[in-house]
C-alpha cells in the first residue's frame, strides 16, 4: 500500500506519528494541543468485515480507505454492541450497552421510543467544549422530534431518520418547500405512506423531501459534510457521517453504476470509498488534517456482503455480526500503517475523544465505554481495556469474550429454531471462524466466562428479567 503514497509523504506521515506514537509510549497522556482536536466519525451501514480492500476484499477496489490504513491504524478486533441498527446506533452515541439504555432492537415509523433526553451523547459532550456538531445520514434513534439528532447535541441535521426499506411517519413536520414526489401534497404527508422503500429526507426536523432520491444519497451527504466541516474549520469540530448505504435497498448514482467487479453491492461500496477521499482530501485543502481524528467503520455485520473469515452475518452474535472493519486515522498522533488486534469497540469512542477534547465521560452513572487512545496511539505494550466483552441480542446474552476466549451459551437459531447452539467455546487466535468447539477441554474458561456473565446479567439483565442497571428509553409525553 505504501506505493501508492508519494514517498516523501508516507515518510513524514509515517514519521511524524513514529515520534507522537513513542512520546504517548512514555507518558501514557493524550496528545496536547492549541485547540481540541476534529473527530470525524463515518459510519457505514451492514458493511461487512472483508467489505474494504484492506481487510480483505478480493474484487471491491477501496483505494481511499486502503490509504487511509496506510496513513492510519487498522483495528481487527473492533467491536460494535448490536448485530443490527438500532442498538449499534444507542452505543456509539451513549458510550454503553443497548440494553443499558434500553434501545436493544430497531426501531420503525410506527415506535414511540426513542434516546432518551437523559442521556448524554457525545455530541452533547464536545458541544459543551465548544464545538460545532453535525449529523448527516442514517439516525434511527426515534424519528419523533424529541428524539432527533438536534434535540441530542448536533447543531445540524441532514438525513433519513431510520433505514432506508421503510416508511412515511404519519405526523412528521413537513417543510412548506418540501420537494414531493408527482400528485403528492403537504396534506397527503400528514397521514403518512405505508409504501416501502420510500424514505424522507429531513433537514434538522423537518422533511424537505418525499420519496428521497436514494442514487444521489451518499453524494449529497458528501456535499453537506464538506459544507460542514469548511464553515467549521477554525474551531474544533465533531461530524458524525452514518451512511445510509449499504443497507438494502441498494442505490448508486449513474456515474458509479456498473464500475465495480461485484454488481451493484461493490460500485456502493466504491462510491463510500470515494465519498471518504473527499473528505479526506477536503481536510488536507483546508490545512487541518493534522488536527483531526477519523475514524471509519460500520453499524453492524453483512446483509449482502462478506464477512470472511468471520463466521455468521448481520442480525447474529457470531464474530461476522459485530465484529467490524475499523480504520484510525489522525497524522502525527496515531501511528501510521500499523494494525492493533486488542478488543475496542464503538463504546470506547465516547470516553476517549471525550478525553482528547479535555473532558470526561458522565461519572453519574455507568458508562461501559472505556478510554483506548493508549490503543489508538501504539503505546508499547497497552492492552484491552475490557475484562470482557457481551454479544447481547435483543435482550438475550448470547455470547461473551474475554481475552481470545469466546464462549456462546445455549440457545435456538435459525429460522424455524431448529439448530442448537453452545455451549460453546472458541479460541478467536486460533479459530477466528469460530468452528472448533472445545469447551470440553476447557471447563476452567468456560467456569470463569460464565461468572463474568452472571455478573453482567445482574447488572443489565438478560431477556425478560432487567438488571439493577437499565435505565429506561425515552418515550412519548
Amino acid at each position: 500500500m505504501a506505493s501508492r503514497l508519494n514517498r516523501r509523504e508516507f515518510l513524514g506521515v509515517a514519521g511524524a506519528a513514529a515520534v507522537t506514537a513513542s512520546r504517548a509510549a512514555l507518558s501514557g497522556e493524550a496528545p496536547a494541543a492549541q485547540r481540541p482536536p476534529n473527530f470525524i466519525i463515518l459510519f457505514a451501514d451492514d458493511q461487512g468485515y472483508a467489505d474494504v480492500g484492506c481487510f480483505g476484499a478480493p474484487k471491491i477496489k477501496t483505494p481511499n480507505l486502503d490509504r487511509m490504513a496506510v496513513e492510519g491504524r487498522k483495528f481487527t478486533s473492533f467491536y460494535v454492541s448490536a448485530p443490527v441498527c438500532t442498538p449499534s446506533r444507542s452505543t456509539l452515541m451513549t458510550g454503553c450497552y443497548a440494553q443499558r439504555v434500553s434501545l436493544p432492537n430497531v426501531l420503525f415509523p410506527n415506535s414511540q421510543v426513542g434516546i432518551s433526553g437523559k442521556e448524554v451523547t457525545i455530541a452533547e459532550l464536545l458541544k459543551a467544549r465548544g464545538y460545532a456538531t453535525a449529523c448527516v445520514g442514517k439516525w434511527h434513534l426515534g424519528h419523533l422530534p424529541q428524539f432527533l439528532p438536534t434535540r441530542h447535541g448536533f447543531d445540524s441535521y441532514l438525513g433519513i431518520p431510520y433505514s432506508n426499506d421503510m416508511w412515511l411517519a404519519a405526523d412528521m413536520a413537513i417543510a412548506k418547500d418540501a420537494k414531493l414526489g408527482p400528485g403528492l401534497s403537504l396534506d397527503d404527508l400528514k397521514k403518512g405512506n405505508r409504501k416501502r422503500n420510500d424514505s424522507p429526507l429531513l433537514r434538522n426536523e423537518e422533511v424537505i423531501e418525499y420519496p428521497v432520491d436514494q442514487t444521489t444519497l451518499t453524494e449529497r451527504y458528501t456535499e453537506e459534510a464538506i459544507r460542514f466541516i469548511t464553515a467549521s474549520k477554525d474551531k474544533p469540530f465533531l461530524l458524525y457521517l452514518p451512511h445510509t448505504m449499504p443497507h438494502y435497498p441498494l442505490h448508486v448514482s449513474e456515474r458509479f453504476k456498473g464500475k465495480s467487479a461485484t454488481g451493484l453491492y461493490g460500485d456502493v461500496i466504491e462510491c463510500l470509498d470515494w465519498s471518504t477521499g473527499q473528505i479526506l482530501d477536503t481536510l488536507r485543502k483546508l490545512g487541518i488534517d493534522q488536527q483531526t481524528c477519523v475514524i471509519y467503520t460500520s453499524d453492524n455485520g453483512p446483509a449482502a456482503g462478506s464477512a470472511v473469515p468471520l463466521r455468521g452475518r448481520k442480525g447474529s452474535t457470531w464474530e461476522g455480526g459485530m465484529r467490524e472493519p475499523c480504520i484510525l486515522r489522525w497524522p502525527g498522533h496515531i501511528p501510521a500503517g500499523t494494525t492493533c488486534d486488542e478488543l475496542a469497540a464503538t463504546m470506547d469512542l465516547l470516553p476517549t475523544f471525550a478525553k482528547l477534547a479535555g473532558t470526561q465521560a458522565p461519572t453519574d452513572r455507568v458508562i461501559d465505554g472505556r478510554d483506548i487512545w493508549p490503543l489508538m496511539a501504539g503505546v508499547e505494550g497497552a492492552r484491552t481495556p475490557h475484562e470482557a466483552y457481551f454479544y447481547y441480542r435483543g435482550y438475550s446474552l448470547e455470547a461473551v469474550r474475554s481475552g481470545n476466549w469466546k464462549l456462546h451459551f445455549p440457545r435456538r437459531e435459525g429460522r424455524k429454531g431448529d439448530q442448537q447452539v453452545g455451549p460453546a467455546l472458541y479460541d478467536l487466535a486460533a479459530d477466528i471462524g469460530e468452528a472448533n468447539n472445545v469447551a470440553g477441554a476447557h471447563a476452567d474458561v468456560v467456569k470463569r466466562l460464565e461468572a463474568l456473565a452472571a455478573q453482567m446479567r445482574e447488572d443489565i439483565g438478560d431477556g425478560k428479567k432487567a438488571g439493577k442497571n437499565r435505565r429506561p428509553p425515552g418515550t412519548v409525553g
